[in-house]
């Protein structure tokens, strides 16, 4: 009987191991998928940038290019893909100044 409560509870650990290594990973995509849409858009491609986001963020993510004169803002959110961290909910910003024409 103990050995099937040991069995159990590392596999309820392993599951949240392993779900919150894969959010971990998903988290670095995002925060870089929104520093690459950032620098593309500062530099006046933005088509290039949201193609570049979503290209390195997680499927289901969402991105946002918020552009307020110079300033460059924007947002990738995305839930985890694995599933394993139900309610889970990843985001990353960045931000940039437009660069000079010329």
């Amino acid at each position: 009987m103990e050995a099937a409560i040991g069995l159990a509870a590392f596999a309820v650990f392993l599951t949240f191991a392993l779900g919150g290594a894969a959010a971990a990973v998903d988290h670095v995509r995002c925060v870089d998928a929104a520093r690459e849409a950032a620098r593309l858009t500062a530099r006046g491609e933005q088509d290039q940038a949201r193609t570049a986001a979503k290209r390195i963020a997680p499927e289901n993510a969402e991105v946002t290019i918020t552009m307020t004169g110079e300033h460059i803002e924007v947002q990738v959110s995305a839930t985890p893909a694995s599933g394993l961290l139900p309610g889970l909910h990843l985001q990353a910003e960045a931000f940039a100044v437009r660069e000079p024409d010329g």
